[in-house]
């Protein structure tokens, strides 16, 4: 089955090129189902680029996804142009009456900051708390990810001496796990972050479940079922040129930055980088997806009643 997503959204002939199938509003409301509510809260600078790439992934699923676009209130995006928010993002706070079957949670360029003293943090502690009332499953990714632990856990982020940075070979711990079916041993996920949050710091008495880590750069996924959550320290959903376009930005700016390891055939940034995790990310997407579609009640007003 297709995403529904606005007909005028730019992701729109993004994925059309790819082949992923997309349902207009009007061929929507024709059909008698109820199609799955996923909200998209979008922390990112670049929304355009990551709506598409959520987009993409929940698209690929064999369910009629409805995706709705989500802004922090009062927070101004300065990389993204005012016409594009006004049209497509609707504030959390004209959302929060309403109930999701998934809602994610993007990254943010604003680890290397104390929670509190993000201009956002406040409301985003009210979202979180919200998920577990109006939403049956939540992702969080990256920096939301490390915020959402932090929030429901207390667990700390931790700044990295050097940025992790590049693509690296993840293990799957829990072959078992619903989110994990069909995943292979090893696989690899792009890395790109200067803060980690560290097993050490998971509390042993609250349900969490390493999911997937690498050697070189730690966690990567967590399974918390007591909040009904994965967190994804990395970034399963980028695309093949989002870590070289990270690096040529730093590099022309003059900013410390080392080559992303394992991305570049060779090392060389003039070489094409290969994309080694897309069949994973599109995996975990599915799965979260489907896991949403196998226990989500039918009755939206049902959700966070049990």
């Amino acid at each position: 089955m297709p995403i529904k997503i606005p007909d005028d959204l730019p992701a729109r002939s993004t994925l059309e090129r790819e082949g992923v199938m997309i349902m207009g509003e009007a061929d929507a409301v024709r059909q008698d189902i109820r199609p799955l509510r996923i909200g998209l809260l979008n922390l990112m600078p670049n929304k355009i680029r990551t709506e598409t790439q959520i987009a993409r992934l929940i698209g690929a699923t064999p369910l009629q996804v409805e995706l709705t676009l989500v802004r922090m209130t009062d927070h101004v995006a300065r990389n993204t142009p005012a016409d594009h928010i006004l049209s497509f993002y609707r504030p959390w706070s004209e959302v929060r009456n309403a109930c999701f079957d998934g809602f994610i949670i993007t990254g943010a360029p604003v680890e290397l900051l104390p929670f509190e003293e993000v201009g956002y943090w406040d409301e985003l502690r009210r979202v979180f708390d919200w998920t577990q009332t109006n939403v049956h499953g939540s992702f969080n990714i990256c920096w939301g990810a490390q915020a959402a632990v932090r929030h429901f856990h207390g667990v700390p982020k931790h700044a990295l001496d050097r940025k992790a940075f590049g693509v690296f070979d993840h293990h799957n711990l829990a072959p078992a796990s619903p989110y994990l079916r069909g995943f292979s041993d090893d696989f690899a996920i792009p890395v790109s972050r200067w803060t980690e949050v560290r097993r050490e710091d998971l509390p042993e008495d609250r349900g969490i479940t390493v999911l997937a880590e690498s050697t070189e750069t730690g966690l990567c996924l967590l399974d918390d079922p007591q909040h009904r959550s994965l967190h994804m320290f990395n970034h399963v959903e980028y695309d093949s040129t989002s870590l070289a376009e990270e690096y040529f930005r730093d590099r022309d700016a003059g900013k410390p930055i080392d080559v992303p390891k394992n991305y570049f055939p060779g090392d060389d940034p003039s070489a094409t980088p290969q994309n080694r995790w897309r069949s994973h990310a599109h995996l975990l997407f599915g799965n979260w997806i489907n896991q949403i579609y196998q226990t989500t009640p039918f009755d939206m007003n049902d959700i966070g009643e049990r």
